[in-house]
Order: structure tokens, then C-alpha cells, then sequence
């Protein structure tokens, strides 16, 4: 059942992980002591004839002889390849830097546009007007001086003549004919880019001149409005090439190779050569690359190519280093590895020797542990050291099955809470634990409860005898099977219904069918019939988290209402009938429970995916303004209710910043941030208990510490609280964690009996709950000062017991 360790693994269970890993450490911690080196030195002849011992140093002989020279190959390969991985990655992270600092100019220019197509002091008739065009030349100077990358910012309007930058309005053709000449760009094409450009464009670095001089140059042409269908103006941006290649320099500045900027279609915008240059179809290749490292032949040579893409603007960043770059520090590990190579063979028989002997300690003593599980007195000769070493393994293996019902119990909380996981390991768990769907099978959910004076006329016993019939109950009738796992901190249980064979047209009759007889069944155990909120079913496992919320939803709404012991999620609400009004467009009733639900329960990654869902519905409907906003009302109530619910009473004060938006996606974000915030809010309150759980919690652990199971995981899931916050509360009230206190009441109740019984010492920890007898001598004697057999020689009767802290 080694599923189950891998399982306490993935959901963080130390102390499971612990114990499970006992042979593991027993071999690490057992083959370096120093007791074990002196003992080997004391080795006595006869050990030597286990054929196992003979065998380890053969084969200790045969793996440092004839294979060392296969490995040298290998650590040279690896060597070269590790300095080859550690350059490109390098470069990697430096190409990322210059991609996140080019990015953020962009940026900041995209910004800059949008901020001046919303700037009053520059509309048309503003920067026109005779008097007021001086603040609008000041704003613009203000703009292109926020913007170290920017050389020139010009603001034009469409169809106009006239263009406008910091230093006033100037002909059009004037500018791009006389003071600003490009070399491939002519006038005419200037101005048609102007008057026609519908999406941002940037065009790749040309000489431009400017009077007597002549430099590199970037045009970015950024329409305005931005994402406006119908743009009044542009923005043109020139950019100098070498601030871009400035950048670029400064970060890769110990590379040796040529690095480009390619634009979305594929063409060079800049670059900066260290080296030679490449040209035509080897451009046109480092260009089309994926993001990563590459190698390829470029211009009859060997390169490594590293590539990354801007999410930005689609910005394609290249490097190209020559192959032979790698390859100059090869010689210095030539050297050394040639050293230890020498050195190894001439000690390698020695270390063989040494090595073996090392080794065969460890199974020497888990033989040794293996014949004390079984109760014999001493470890029999005539056989073979691993069959023992086996047992004990299964022996092991089969109190881990102990756990089953634990690691059950997790899956299925799991699987309601937070819906099926995308994790391998945790789905084979799910498998494993009987959990996973049948083919051609539904599941849908039901939540159990009972009120406060119902649970009041049951006894503990009959309460536990009630979880544990309905952890597992068949319905062969039905072709059913029913799964249930406790909600400790509601009384409540959660139920988990496998229709079995479901043939599509008689699923919702068999699920009625299923909570009918289970709803008889729990009236003949129980003296008055339980409350059931019933989900919608599903054909997959990952919608049982959707129908425990819909089960959830019922239930409340049924308390609300006090419409009958069962409700149905489904019922809930009457299905709209379409009209001519448009009432059919309003967002179902259902959802908006559902989205209550997940708030209340903390679930925000539900919470979130219903808003979106909602507000795609929104986007897609055509309805006049008012209905819209109704309807987005509709859903921002939800979220205020709910927190008003909660006793979040910050939320009032956002209210009016809540219903001031002008589009979804604006409402989207706010609706989503309050969700969260509620979802944090029902977070922290389904963890603050009543103080009492604490000391009922604190009475379950004395009760049960010499359970080798218990964790701080099985508690917290028990009691339905998380583990933080059990680990934070546990040590408030006792002074230590949770580890240290079970360890000190395991430490007094051994004392106990070493004091006032004849046990063995090998039975008295196993009563406490301990499996790893060598590790806890090891702890007792760390404690005490003595092993337990000098404390029980060393302390007679009448002695206090060993009180912890």
C-alpha cells in the first residue's frame, strides 16, 4: 500500500512521511555513526561468510574496475554539457532581462498614447487654439520627457495638414521632407501611415537624417484612441537605435555573440553584433524559432540560439553564440577529471573492501529488527538476510493499510471542496481508494443534516455507528453506491452517490429513486428523518465539487424556506420562459446560489469561475443599457449580501466605487477582488472554532496517541479545520507543538511501564504507537540521559514518573 505514502506526501504529512521512510533512514544514519565504524573494525570472522557479504564486495570490486572507464566518459560528457547548459541559461536570463526592460518602454509608450488621446489640453481644438495651444506644446514636452527611450513625439490629427510636437505645430510635409528624412520611408508613405494606421506598428530601425547628421532610428505609430475602431489621430514615436541596442548592451555585456529584436511578421527592428553578422534565410530561421534554447547551422556554422517572445507586442528576442565558445574551459576539466581517474583505480579495490563492509551493517541490524518483529530471540542463519528484511516490509505494509480510511476520507473531502485535482498521483489515489468512476457511470452529491435537538436525542455511539454505516453503502437495487465523509464543524455529511451503468434517459428518475430510499432507510435507524439538499448529477468526477455546492445551495435555501426536509437543487427555481421582454436573458437564479455557496464555503476558485461565467453571458447577450445594468446588479448584490452574511461590514464602504463602472470587463475585476476578499473573510471564519474544540481536540490526542497514524493532518481533517491553523491554536493552548506533545505523552506512558511492568521494551513501544524502536532509543536516551533498559536497572519502584514540559 505504498499508494498511501505517496498520497501523505502530496497533501503534506510529515509525520506519515516520517515513519514511512524508516528503512531509508536507517540505512543513511546506520552506515555513518561512529559506534558502526568501531563495530566494523570488531567484525568477527564468521559474519564474513554470509554470501550476501562476499557478493557486495565483488561487486564493489567489479563497479570501480571495469566500468570506470564508462563513467569517465560520462562525467566528461555531463561536465561538457552542464558548462554548455550553464552559458545558454545565462543567456537566457540575461535575454529575459533585456525583454523585460524593452517591454516596459513599450509599455510605457502605449501608456503615454493612451494618456494623450484622454488629455483635455490636447484635442484638436485645444493644441489649434491660438491661446490655449501653448499648455497643449507644454504637455506634449512633458510626455516625451517622461520617456528616456523617446528621441521625438509627434502628435497628428487625421486629414489634417499640420503635425504637433513639444516644439509647436509644423507642415507636415515640412517635417518628413526637410528636418526628418528617412531613408526608405518617403514622405507621401509618412503621411498615408499616419491618416491609415489602424493597429500599433513599429517600423524597423533606418537612417534618419536630421540637418548635417544621420542616425538609427525606430518609428512606432500608435493609433488614438487606442482600440478605438474609428482612431481621430496618431502618436508617432521616434525611437534611436541605439538607446534599444543601449539596453541590450548593458545587460548582456560579457556575451559574445549577435543578438536581434524581431517584430511579430518576422523583421529585424534592431540588433547588435559581436561578431560576425548573419544574413538573409539565417535570419529568417532565428526568427521563426519557438521561445528556448536551439542549436543550428548558420552560415556553415555551428550555433546555440536562445529565443524568447514578449507577450507584449509579440517581439521576438534572439541570440547566436558559435559553438566553439563553450568549449574553451573544456581543457581545465580535462585535467581533472584524468586525476580522478587515477586515483580511483588505484584505491579503488581498497574502497570496495571498506565500502562492503560499511554496507552490510545496516541489513545486518534491519535482519536483527526483522527477528524482533517477528518475537523470535535470535536472527536464524539458514536464511537468506532479505527474505527477513522482506517480512518485515510486509508486516509494515500492512499496518499502512490501517489508513485506508483516512486516506479515503481525504480523497473524498477533496474531491468536494476542491473538485478532481490535476495531479497524477493524487488521481491514482482517487483510483486506488475506490472513488473513480465506473464507465458509462454519474455521481452527484448530497448533504446530510441534522438539526441541533435531533443530534441531541443520539449518543456518541449511535452517531459514530451512523458515519461509519454511511461511509460505504451499497444499493444493488438501484445499481448505487453510496460514499460519505463528516463536515465536523456543521454536523453535517457529505455524500457522494455513484449511479452505476447509467444509460442517459432514466438518470434523474434513479437519483430521485436513490434519495427516496435513502431517505427511508435513515428513518428506520435514526428516530426523526433527516434534512437532505440534493445536486444536480453529473457524468464526470471533476462536477461533484459544482453538485456538493448546488446540494449546499439546496439545503440552505430549504432552511430559508422551510419547504420540506428534501430539496432539490433543481427545483430551486422555475426554468424562464422566453418573451418578448427578454426575460429569458437574465442570469439563472442557480448560478447565482451556487456563487453564494462558494463564497460562504471559501472556495474561490469556484467563486471565480461562476463570475466569469456570468459576465461572458453578459457580453454575448443584446440588451438595452438598463436591463444590462440590472443584471449586473443582480450579481454585484449577490457578492454584498454574502459579505453582509459574513459580518464584513468594510464592504459597505465600497459600494459606491462597486456601482460606479462603464464596462464588464471593469466590473469583472471588481466583482472579482471582493470575491476573493469574501473568500478569505469565510476562510479565516470556518477556522475560529468555539474554544472548546480545543480541548475536545487536546482529549482525542490523549486519547489516542499510541495510534501510529495519528497526525496533525488526520486531526485537522476530523475536526474540519486546516492544519495552520490547528498547529497555531494546539501550541497557544499547550505550550509545544503537536509533534513534541505526542512524543512526550508516547515518552511518559513508556516510563510508565518500564517502572511498573515486566513488558519488553519491544512491546512497550509498540503500545505507545512507536515503529521505529531504534530511532526512539535513540530520542530516550537524548531525553533521559540512559537507554530505557539502564532507566529500568537505574530506577526501581516508587520512582516519580518522568513529567515533560
Amino acid at each position: 500500500m505504498l499508494r498511501h505514502a505517496k498520497l501523505d506526501r502530496r497533501i503534506d504529512l510529515p509525520n506519515s512521511y516520517a515513519r514511512q521512510s524508516y528503512f531509508q533512514e536507517v540505512l543513511v544514519k546506520l552506515s555513518i555513526t561512529p559506534s558502526s565504524l568501531t563495530s566494523s573494525i570488531r567484525f568477527s570472522w564468521s559474519r564474513f561468510k554470509s554470501r550476501l557479504l562476499v557478493t557486495y564486495t565483488l561487486s564493489y570490486i567489479l563497479i570501480f574496475l571495469v566500468p570506470l572507464s564508462g563513467v569517465t566518459f560520462v562525467i566528461y560528457h555531463n561536465a561538457t554539457a552542464n558548462l554548455r547548459a550553464e552559458i545558454e541559461q545565462s543567456n537566457v536570463n540575461q535575454l529575459n532581462q533585456v525583454r523585460q526592460s524593452i517591454d516596459t518602454q513599450m509599455t510605457n509608450l502605449l501608456e503615454t498614447a493612451s494618456n494623450i488621446s484622454f488629455d483635455e489640453n490636447l484635442t484638436k481644438f485645444m493644441v489649434s487654439h491660438p491661446y490655449y495651444s501653448r499648455g497643449a506644446i507644454a504637455s506634449l514636452a512633458r510626455y516625451k520627457t517622461n520617456n528616456s527611450i523617446l528621441d521625438e513625439l509627434f502628435l497628428y490629427y487625421r486629414g489634417d495638414d499640420r503635425i504637433y510636437s513639444n516644439l509647436g505645430m509644423t507642415d507636415l510635409d515640412l517635417v518628413f521632407d526637410k528636418l526628418f528624412r528617412f531613408d526608405r520611408w518617403q514622405p507621401q508613405e509618412v503621411k498615408q501611415a499616419l491618416n491609415g494606421t489602424a493597429f500599433n506598428t513599429v517600423r524597423p530601425a533606418e537612417n534618419v537624417t536630421m540637418g548635417s547628421r544621420s542616425e538609427g532610428m525606430l518609428a512606432m505609430l500608435v493609433p488614438i484612441k487606442t482600440n478605438d475602431p474609428y482612431p481621430y489621430g496618431t502618436v508617432l514615436y521616434l525611437i534611436k537605435e541605439d538607446r534599444l541596442t543601449g539596453v541590450m548592451n548593458a545587460i548582456l555585456n560579457d556575451f559574445s555573440g549577435s543578438s536581434y529584436i524581431f517584430s511579430g511578421t518576422g523583421e529585424v527592428l534592431t540588433s547588435n553584433y559581436r561578431g560576425e553578422a548573419l544574413r538573409g534565410q539565417d535570419l529568417t530561421s532565428l526568427s521563426a524559432l519557438e521561445p528556448g534554447i536551439h542549436g543550428l547551422k548558420l552560415d556553415g556554422e555551428r550555433y546555440s540560439v536562445v529565443s524568447v517572445k514578449s507577450k507584449v507586442n509579440g517581439w521576438t528576442y534572439a541570440t547566436a553564440i558559435p559553438s566553439y565558445q563553450f568549449f574553451e574551459q573544456v581543457g581545465q576539466i580535462r585535467t581533472i577529471i584524468l586525476l580522478v581517474f587515477v586515483f580511483t583505480a588505484l584505491t579503488g579495490i581498497a574502497a570496495a573492501m571498506m565500502l562492503a563492509r560499511r554496507q552490510y551493517h545496516p541489513i545486518r541490524d534491519l535482519l536483527e529488527f526483522a527477528s524482533l518483529q517477528g518475537g523470535a530471540k535470535e536472527t536464524p542463519k539458514i536464511r537468506n538476510e532479505w527474505d527477513w528484511i522482506k517480512q518485515t516490509i510486509h508486516d509494515y505494509h500492512a499496518r499502512i493499510d490501517m489508513q485506508e480510511p483516512f486516506v479515503r476520507n481525504q480523497c473524498l473531502m477533496l474531491l468536494f471542496k476542491h473538485g478532481k485535482p490535476d495531479d497524477p498521483e493524487i488521481e491514482r489515489m482517487i483510483v486506488q481508494s475506490g472513488l473513480e468512476l465506473p464507465e458509462r457511470a454519474a455521481c452527484f452529491a448530497i448533504i446530510l443534516s441534522l438539526d441541533e435537538q435531533r443530534r441531541g436525542e443520539q449518543t456518541w455511539e449511535d452517531q459514530q455507528a451512523l458515519r461509519a454505516w454511511l461511509s460505504r453503502l451499497e444499493l444493488p437495487g438501484l445499481q448505487a453506491q453510496i460514499d460519505g465523509v463528516e463536515l465536523s464543524v456543521t454536523h453535517q455529511l457529505a455524500l457522494m452517490v455513484t449511479l452505476l451503468q447509467a444509460d442517459g434517459n432514466d438518470e434523474a428518475n434513479r437519483a430521485a429513486l436513490v434519495v427516496g430510499e435513502l431517505d427511508e432507510l435513515l428513518a428506520e435507524r435514526l428516530p426523526n428523518r433527516p434534512n437532505l439538499g440534493v445536486g444536480t448529477l453529473y457524468d464526470d468526477l471533476s462536477g461533484l465539487n459544482q453538485s456538493f455546492l448546488e446540494a449546499a445551495s439546496a439545503l440552505e435555501q430549504r432552511m430559508l424556506t422551510l419547504s420540506g426536509r428534501i430539496a432539490y437543487f433543481e427545483e430551486l427555481t422555475e426554468p424562464a420562459t422566453p418573451s418578448e421582454t427578454g426575460e429569458s436573458s437574465w442570469i439563472p437564479k442557480k448560478w447565482l446560489l451556487k456563487l453564494e455557496q462558494s463564497l460562504k464555503q471559501g472556495n474561490e476558485a469556484t467563486a471565480l469561475q461562476l463570475i466569469a461565467s456570468m459576465m461572458a453571458k453578459l457580453k454575448t447577450e443584446t440588451l438595452p443599457a438598463g436591463l444590462l445594468r440590472c443584471q449586473c446588479f443582480d450579481v454585484l448584490n449577490s457578492l454584498l449580501r454574502t459579505a453582509a452574511e459574513l459580518g464584513m461590514d468594510e464592504a459597505r464602504a465600497d459600494i459606491s466605487s462597486l456601482h460606479a463602472f462603464e464596462t464588464l470587463e471593469g466590473l469583472e475585476s471588481k466583482l472579482c477582488s471582493l470575491a476573493k476578499r469574501i473568500c478569505h473573510a469565510a476562510s479565516r471564519q470556518s477556522e475560529t472554532v468555539q474554544p472548546s474544540l480545543m480541548d475536545e481536540i487536546v482529549a482525542y490526542v490523549e486519547q489516542n496517541y499510541a495510534d501510529y497514524t495519528l497526525s496533525l493532518e488526520h486531526i485537522a481533517l476530523k475536526y474540519d479545520t486546516s492544519t495552520s491553523y490547528l498547529s497555531r491554536s494546539f501550541k497557544e493552548k499547550i505550550g509545544c507543538n503537536f509533534t513534541e506533545y505526542i512524543w512526550q505523552c508516547r515518552l511518559r506512558e513508556v516510563i510508565r511501564q518500564l517502572l511498573h511492568t515486566s513488558a519488553p521494551l519491544k512491546d512497550i513501544i509498540e503500545r505507545v504507537g512507536y515503529l521505529d524502536a531504534p530511532n526512539f532509543i535513540r530520542k530516550f536516551k537524548k531525553e533521559t540521559g540512559h537507554t530505557p533498559g539502564q532507566y529500568r536497572k537505574l530506577h526501581g519502584a516508587g520512582v516519580p514518573i518522568f513529567e515533560a514540559n
